[in-house]
């Protein structure tokens, strides 16, 4: 590994994350040991961060732009290796934003709204 890799911001939960807990919490719920509300509650939970996840993913394609990369080197982190759906991604956004910092405003002022 080299410097900048050792450097690069990590996401902060990975698919090998949530499996993980998904298969600690399926354990519980066979052992009875969550409720249907508690379950509900983690379902509001997981939505929230579900959101969340798909918003840091929009600001990181923006900044992926604004740092040179193409739709070509972008589309394969959205399967099947085509533009289309990044460009379409982008298309969305620029009607919000212009770039990533204002995306990020955007979340920032969102979340003092939020409970």
């Amino acid at each position: 590994m080299n410097e900048s890799e050792s450097r690069r911001p990590r996401p902060p939960i990975t698919s090998t994350d949530v499996l993980n807990w998904l298969e600690t919490t399926a354990a519980s719920v066979q052992a009875g040991e969550l409720s249907a509300p508690e379950l509900i509650e983690l379902l509001g939970e997981l939505r929230q961060a579900s959101t969340a996840c798909a918003n840091a993913s929009d600001w990181a394609l923006l900044a992926a732009r604004e740092e040179g990369a193409s739709l070509r080197q972008i589309a394969p982190v959205f399967g099947k290796g085509y533009v289309r759906a990044p460009a379409a991604r982008l298309e969305k956004l620029h009607r919000q934003v212009q770039n990533s910092g204002q995306w990020l405003e955007i979340l920032r002022r969102h979340e003092q709204v939020s409970p």
